[in-house]
């Protein structure tokens, strides 16, 4: 009798602007993704031994590598997503500056440090180290498929872990080209590694033995992959998209306002989580900026060149979604200043701008993923505010005005966790800033310390310094013990 061996079901990757096949991969069934993470348990162990010099040492080799095939991987970004070469290379550079500032700021940021150890225990001495948890799944999303993903994958590595990456299925040659790179500077060491596949792949992950997930991608599947995790009680970092407003109060410079606004709603085709989705806008200057707003946008047209301004939707699904939300704003009242529900030509979506959209309604309230943009009125700066908080999402936004202390305070009242003033995704590029955001756009943090720490778990430590003349910690201390413990406690606590 012949055995039949059940080949592996496969991963088939389309250009998305022509449709036509670019390759295919094996998808890693749960057997398989066990198996890596087997392997990089024992990555792991090694790899958190090192000095913490050494492991910085062999990131910054690895950085050196990739910046040098920057074309190479910019060619291959480009590929799977359609996005114009500049907007690829400058995703790969983002990333390599991340990557360096994790290589360099790990010892410091997490070597053990003393801590005051209060008066109740000043016979201990009391200290604070970071120990990396052991081996990290990352699941990455299509849309920035080497920037966002790295942001996790640098800092975990920096931090002592070995790390599982699972590419978006749209964009898998991304996560092999990095594992291949780690491969090549450390064979036998698979401290990256990636799983090709799709969903079914990334539940694998995350009910493997892994010791923390990273997630970016949509806020329903941001809670099918929490769901998947709390059976081992895994602990995830999220990030779950967002619906960002930009706001523009009546002093700014519209013109600079309107720029930036162009660079974030539409850059990337729109599909960027923290880009610029809602704009409000003060009565007093609404129509002027408007005005600059829609001349402007009606100069970019999107193509399959790799100069054009940007490129095609990246997903097959992506199109209907965009054209599902204009046509429900239109039905409902709003105003079409460029574009309209024509201007969805799959795999191309030419410039949408809504006036007057209710604030119930889909392109408000959903993530459109595409380039639109909905710019209402408000009456002033706490109106806008107002109407960029009332929404489930908290990852970024952006405020533009003249004047520096009026934008701070605006950007502290903004539910988000992360705001630029006088730019729009300013913090994108600064290394040492953490990102994240709040409700439906997730928990954690990527980037700067907080994205060190993200991957590392405290320990604490105390040693005893010298025996304590009053001894409290016994099953039964002295009646003097306690008498004079209890005198100073009421002294020092007890008092107004």
């Amino acid at each position: 009798m012949t055995s039949l061996v059940e080949r592996p079901r496969r991963l088939h990757v389309v250009d998305p602007v022509t449709g036509e096949p670019v390759t295919d991969y094996d998808i890693a069934d749960e057997a398989t993704v066990h198996s890596v993470v087997q392997q990089a348990r024992e990555a792991a162990g090694w790899w958190a031994g090192l000095p913490a010099r050494q492991r910085r040492r062999h990131l910054l080799a690895f950085k050196t590598l990739v910046a040098s095939r920057i074309d190479a991987l910019a060619g291959l970004i480009r590929a799977e997503t359609g996005k114009p070469i500049a907007g690829a290379q400058l995703e790969v550079m983002l990333a390599v500056e991340h990557l360096d500032w994790a290589a360099r700021n790990a010892g410091r940021v997490l070597k053990r440090r003393s801590v005051s150890s209060g008066l109740l225990a000043f016979n201990q001495a009391s200290s604070v180290r970071y120990v990396p948890y052991g081996v990290v799944g990352v699941i990455g999303p299509w849309n920035y498929p080497v920037y966002t993903p790295m942001g996790s994958i640098s800092h975990a590595l920096a931090a002592g872990n070995a790390v599982v990456f699972k590419p978006s299925e749209f964009t898998p040659g991304v996560g092999v080209w990095l594992a291949q790179c780690w491969s090549e500077l450390l064979p036998g060491h698979p401290v990256l590694q990636a799983v090709i596949g799709d969903g079914a792949t990334g539940a694998a992950l995350c009910r493997s033995a892994v010791d923390k997930i990273a997630f970016t991608g949509s806020a329903a599947t941001g809670r099918a992959v929490m769901a998947a995790c709390a059976e081992r009680l895994t602990p995830v970092v999220i990030e779950g998209g967002g619906k960002d407003a930009l706001i523009v109060t009546a002093d700014a410079d519209l013109e600079a306002a309107a720029r930036a606004a162009v660079f974030g709603g539409l850059g990337n085709a729109g599909q960027t989580c923290a880009g610029v989705e809602r704009i409000y806008v003060e009565r007093a200057v609404y129509e002027p900026f408007v005005s600059t707003l829609a001349d402007l946008m009606r100069q970019v047209k999107p193509g399959g060149e790799p100069d054009a301004p940007y490129g095609p939707m990246s997903t097959p699904a992506q199109p209907g979604i965009v054209l599902g939300h204009v046509t429900d704003a239109v039905a409902r009242g709003a105003r079409t200043v460029v574009g309209d529900a024509s201007s969805v030509r799959p795999p191309f979506v030419e410039p949408v701008l809504l006036t007057g959209v209710p604030e119930d309604s889909a392109a408000v309230t959903d993530e459109t993923f595409g380039p639109v943009m909905v710019v209402n009125p408000v009456a002033d700066a706490d109106e806008a505010l107002r109407r960029a908080n009332a929404t489930t999402y908290g990852l970024s936004g952006s405020i533009f005005t003249r004047h520096r202390r009026h934008g701070l305070a605006l950007a502290a009242r903004l539910r988000a966790g992360a705001v630029s003033v006088n730019s729009v995704l300013g913090y994108a590029g600064v290394p040492s800033l953490p990102f994240g955001g709040v409700g439906d756009s997730g928990f954690g943090r990527v980037h700067g310390a907080d994205g060190l720490r993200e991957f590392s778990r405290p320990m604490s430590v105390t040693w005893q310094r010298f025996r304590p003349p009053i001894d409290l910690m016994t099953l039964q201390p002295t009646a003097s013990a306690m008498r004079i413990s209890l005198a100073m406690f009421k002294w020092r606590h007890g008092r107004r």
